[in-house]
């Protein structure tokens, strides 16, 4: 039964359902893909993406809501087999499956492919090496090795069998193998770097033209095999994504059809907010949900004055969270934050370890406090790196300057394009002492719904990366680490729950991370659009469920 679109429709129904095959779906994006290479991509909207080219060994199921949570076996015939204790877990591939080019996809393709995400980092550098960590082995990588068959804890006895050997039990791996990294990757085709100009497709669509910061065009995959897919169906006669469009340009695209769908998948820029909200049957065209990501800045605890934890505090109580939400389109923009795990996943409980007023505009004098307690009673100066193109980040991060400039501290707010701005600036520990950036903004979701996926890149001291790093803090606490692995081991869904809390806890006594906003995305669904629907998953469009009229 075709649901009527009215507002946040899309959040607990699929909007305007249909499995039939319709016209182009129009994407927009106001830079470039961090990379369409899916071992080396680290923003949730590509991952969201690369799932019409690219099929994982498990993935999430196309529905609305938490539902979309749930895990479905997509290149495996099932979910994983665990045994000696979770130590050991087992995938098959089903039958059937092609390359765009019709040749087979083999277990091969798919250890290939997590060796050279997770233990390539001499090329790729930008995505999660999850696998490295529990795989261990002193394997060098496909390119320092070329003549060596990956790591030798991930097994292929045959064309159709993964075997998963861990160094430590995992309760989650299926989660794990939902990730980009476990997209097969023909050695053949393996162009290193250049990859991200032309992977090769397992998925529905395959990519026709790609001119990055400009364009791309996915056209149908003439060998993918729906019998072979639970998932994806073949919704939009094919797909354009334009790129490199100023914010309000993407806004006013979506508004007057050019475009279906804003990639980025983080809403409308705030003055569209409101002319939205004022005519009703806009607004009926709209979504709000939580995205199931905190807001954050991080302040490295490696770069002066923040080796100092007392100036880190300084910050966290000087920070003017109501004007940071106001950057972002006040309440309908996202509720304020205090802690890092979101609302959205097991094991968040409210909690405020640096109350900044009922108000939410800051404590200036616990600010001063900590200043005085520093030795730098007048304040001190530091840099904060944002990303522009995201028009709402740049903007709290002048707000963060105001507020902080109040108690005597000086922060100059330097953009960044959002394209490599892990791989180059943000995520390079190097860049940001060589250029004395003590604070870099972020929003930050987990990598799969569980609390590991949300805590462990960020605040395990082992993820420190020299390039793609998002433990921007450099926290390296070995009780935080030893409870992250305590955590992944345990199976029972209230002690996970209990530890990550225990985590987020200890993390905010460093001070390293300023949680300021739990985001809700004003979403905008054009008219002519099919099967819309918010997912928990990513807390945005799925995409691969989409097609237009």
């Amino acid at each position: 039964m075709d649901i009527e679109p009215g507002r946040n429709a899309a959040i607990t129904s699929v909007v305007r359902p249909s499995d039939e095959t319709g016209g182009p779906l129009r994407l927009a994006r106001t830079d470039d893909f961090d990379s369409l290479d899916p071992g080396n991509t680290y923003y949730a909207y590509t991952w969201n993406f690369l799932r019409f080219i690219g099929r994982t060994l498990v993935t999430f199921d196309t529905a609305p809501g938490k539902a979309g949570q749930r895990l479905v076996p997509d290149l495996a015939e099932s979910l994983g087999e665990p045994s000696d204790g979770g130590r050991t877990w087992t995938y098959r591939l089903r039958e059937g499956l092609r390359f765009e080019d019709g040749s087979p996809v083999t277990a091969a393709d798919v250890k290939y492919a997590i060796a050279r995400s997770n233990y390539g980092s001499d090329v790729l550098g930008s995505g999660p090496m999850y696998f490295r960590h529990l795989l261990g082995t002193d394997y060098q990588g496909p390119w320092r090795e070329p003549d060596v068959d990956g790591p030798v804890t991930l097994e292929t006895p045959d064309e159709r069998t993964l075997v998963f050997r861990l160094q430590r039990p995992f309760a989650a791996l299926d989660l794990l193998a939902t990730m980009p990294s476990t997209t097969p990757v023909p050695r053949s085709a393996d162009t290193g770097a250049d990859y991200r100009l032309r992977p090769v497709s397992t998925g529905p669509y395959l990519i026709a033209h790609y001119e990055p910061g400009k364009q791309a065009v996915l056209e149908p995959n003439p060998h993918w095999d729906p019998a072979t897919d639970p998932v994806r169906k073949r919704r939009a006669s094919r797909i354009t994504v334009t790129l490199g469009v100023a914010p309000h340009e993407v806004d006013e695209m979506l508004l007057d059809g050019r475009a279906h769908v804003d990639l980025a998948g983080f809403g409308v820029q705030p003055s569209t907010q409101e002319r939205i909200l004022a005519d009703p049957v806009l607004r009926s065209r709209t979504d709000n949900p939580l995205t199931g990501f905190t807001w954050i800045y991080c302040m490295s605890s490696r770069i002066p004055p923040f080796d100092n934890i007392h100036c880190r505090r300084a910050v966290q109580y000087a920070t003017d969270k109501a004007a940071m939400q106001k950057a972002y389109g006040g309440p309908i923009g996202g509720d304020i934050a205090t802690t890092i795990l979101p609302p959205t996943l097991d094991g968040y409980e409210p909690f405020d370890r640096y109350p900044v007023g009922e108000d939410g505009t800051g404590d200036l004098e616990a600010a001063r406090a900590e200043l005085a307690a520093a030795g730098m009673p007048d304040g001190f100066r530091t840099k904060i790196a944002a990303r522009k193109d995201r028009l709402k980040e740049y903007r709290a991060a002048e707000a963060l300057a105001a507020g902080l400039a109040r108690v005597g501290i000086e922060a100059e707010v330097l953009d960044f394009p959002s394209g490599d701005y892990f791989e180059s600036y943000g995520g390079c520990p190097a860049y940001l002492r060589e250029h004395g950036i003590g604070i870099i903004m972020f929003g930050w979701g987990a990598d799969f719904p569980d609390g590991y996926g949300f805590l462990q890149q960020i605040l395990d001291g082992r993820a420190i990366k020299p390039r793609g790093n998002q433990n921007m803090g450099e926290l390296d606490d070995p009780e935080i680490n030893e409870l992250l692995d305590e955590g992944a081991a345990c199976s029972d869904p209230v002690r996970r729950a209990q530890i990550w809390h225990r985590i987020d806890r200890l993390a905010m006594e460093h001070a390293v991370i300023v949680p300021y906003l739990y985001p809700r995305s004003l979403l905008y669904r054009a008219p002519e659009t099919r099967n819309v629907l918010v997912t928990g998953s990513f807390g945005m469009y799925d995409y691969v469920a989409m097609g237009a009229s």
